[in-house]
């Protein structure tokens, strides 16, 4: 695994967000929620894009064969609630190759055995209906949108049990730098709070209110 990505994956969704904030970088996944409270994951995007199937009917899901270890594979199917795009088929496959994990602007299905395999997934919900004849896949490698976030391929992917945020890969060094103040900050208050100093002179002390401002 890459340093930084294993430095990413050390660090909390919430500090990246707030790195990002910082920043004025987008990058916060809105309603893209973990399957299970206990996965992280961290690692670059394998971008796959759905659009509705073609008269011809096109193909679901092969593409999990080209994907790396210790990569996220990363899908755009258009928010759509109606049908899913990943199941326990997939799930296997990905297991087997060390793939990262699965995020998913849509549904996932067959939950139980992802979580019997502790096979991260993470969407925007669950639902059983099959998208095979319903979507087909459009592209891969490409730009593609996650909640309104824009996700190219080599981007960096984190997600925990807060959601999912993803660094561009231009940015990275620096988001993880101020990513890694902030959290030095924090700790600074947690351990001051504990030995007895009060929030309010915690905060004030370790310049609390500027960690997550943009341009402070």
């Amino acid at each position: 695994m890459e340093h930084i990505i294993q430095s990413f994956k050390n660090i909390d969704t919430s500090t990246i967000s707030d790195a990002l904030d910082k920043l004025g970088i987008e990058g916060q996944c809105l309603g893209i929620r973990s399957n299970s409270v206990q996965w992280k994951i961290a690692g670059r995007a394998f971008t796959v894009k759905y659009g509705p199937v073609d008269i011809q009917k096109g193909t679901v899901g092969d593409f999990i064969d080209d994907v790396n270890p210790g990569e996220v594979v990363v899908i755009d199917n258009q928010g759509r609630l109606d049908c899913t795009v990943w199941g326990d088929i997939m799930t296997g496959v990905a297991k087997r190759k060390g793939v990262a994990g699965t995020v998913i602007d849509g549904v996932s299905r067959d939950t139980n055995r992802s979580l019997e395999l502790d096979y991260p997934v993470f969407s925007a919900n669950r639902y059983m209906r099959t998208g095979k004849d319903r979507v087909q896949v459009d592209a891969v490698g490409e730009a593609v949108s996650i909640a309104n976030i824009r996700v190219r391929q080599g981007d960096i992917v984190v997600g925990d049990a807060d959601g999912v945020v993803v660094i561009p890969k231009e940015f990275e060094e620096k988001v993880l730098a101020v990513a890694t103040e902030i959290e030095a900050a924090e700790d600074q208050i947690r351990e001051a709070t504990e030995k007895g100093m009060s929030l309010k002179e915690a905060r004030q002390y370790f310049n609390y209110h500027s960690l997550q401002t943009k341009g402070v």
